[in-house]
């Protein structure tokens, strides 16, 4: 397990390599953001790309923007606009979707003037796909991605609407390899090496947990259609910040709560969903990585902290453990708060984990005195 000389991540990290100078391919891609990619040229593309998908729209909507009321899809919507996009929102509406979520949501359709679809799956099917991903992946957020993809390209093949538009290339501001970091397309080949789908589709969970084709549905993906959307990443033609799309965010009336967090160091992000810290914490278990190692390595790239401040703040922080997500999860999957714990453990990575003295630790761990637990 080797760590960034430049950011906190480690190599366990999916998408992470580090290279003979002890740089991340996440540092790669900042750098390329910072260096390489000429902005420019990137915004002139997506003029164009408006104007072709305009001719394509013949009036109708422009585009689908998906959106979940936190800061990056309001930031997506606000952008769509400014370049005279026609948006539709549209939402996969989470089984746990938190009060600031739903306000975040309902000032985003209001204030921002968009017409939105919330789209609801049928709660029982949820639970049964959390349960059967969990026990058979450790991904408790595995149904949730699936989800989220899967709705935004159906519809717009449905009601052929000519362009997607995602947030961020996850590769480039999370680590990827070269190509991927300096790509525009979300496509099906991106989806299949997506690595929270953890190469399965619809099909492979039929049967699973009593789940049948037709409670699959809203998972699958459209086969071959006769309509082909244009589906990007909006960080491959404007520079991602999560800081400024926060501030583009708030001062149209996006809104966070300066609460307890429950997972990561930004209280701004990871709001709209009481299931998504168990996402995060899980990596605990598979990578030895906590949500703060994302946040802070970027807050590093951004010039905010140096590497030894943010291993402080790690430190200082402690592991973040979502006891009553946790229990809200369980009470939704309807079972003990034990089972979670137990399925967690089966998903404990052996490579990297030893125990001693009745503990589990991670050797050569990055931060020295650890609260082990």
């Amino acid at each position: 397990m080797r760590y960034c000389q430049v950011c906190i991540l480690p190599d366990t990290r999916p998408g992470i390599e580090i290279d003979a100078e002890g740089v991340c391919t996440a540092c790669h891609g900042h750098r390329d953001k910072e260096e390489r990619i000429d902005w420019t040229a990137r915004a002139a593309a997506f003029e164009q790309l408006v104007a072709e998908t305009k001719a394509r729209s013949a009036g109708g909507y422009d585009c689908i923007v998906p959106v979940s009321g936190g800061k990056d899809s309001w930031y997506q919507i606000i952008k769509a606009q400014e370049y005279g996009l026609k948006p539709l929102g549209v939402t996969w509406r989470t089984p746990a979707r938190t009060e600031i979520g739903q306000r975040n949501l309902d000032h985003m359709v209001r204030k921002l003037g968009i017409d939105h679809i919330d789209f609801t799956i049928d709660p029982e099917v949820e639970r049964k796909f959390m349960i059967a991903a969990y026990e058979d992946k450790g991904a408790t957020g595995l149904p949730m991605h699936m989800a989220l993809f899967a709705i935004p390209i159906t519809l717009a093949v449905r009601l052929r609407i000519p362009l997607i538009v995602w947030g961020e290339n996850p590769q480039l501001e999370y680590g990827g390899n070269e190509v991927e970091r300096l790509a525009d397309t979300l496509d099906a080949d991106w989806l299949a090496r997506h690595g929270c789908l953890q190469s399965t589709d619809a099909d492979y969970w039929v049967g699973r947990e009593g789940l049948t084709e037709s409670d699959l549905v809203p998972y699958r993906f459209p086969r071959d259609p006769d309509f082909q959307p244009r589906s990007i990443f909006l960080g491959a033609f404007f520079k991602w910040d999560s800081f400024e799309n926060t501030r583009i965010a708030a001062s149209r009336g996006f809104a966070h709560d300066e609460g307890d967090l429950k997972t990561g160091s930004w209280a701004f992000a990871d709001i709209d969903c009481h299931f998504i810290s168990l996402h995060h914490f899980l990596k605990w278990y598979k990578f030895g990585i906590t949500r703060s190692f994302d946040n802070l390595s970027v807050q590093i790239r951004r010039g905010d902290m140096s590497r030894a401040e943010a291993i402080r703040h790690l430190a200082e922080t402690g592991m973040q453990v979502p006891e009553e997500d946790i229990r809200r999860f369980c009470a939704f999957a309807r079972r003990p708060v034990e089972w979670f714990w137990e399925v967690a453990e089966g998903f404990r990575n052996r490579d990297i984990w030893v125990r001693e003295n009745g503990a589990w630790k991670i050797p050569g761990f990055l931060i020295e005195g650890w609260r082990w637990q």
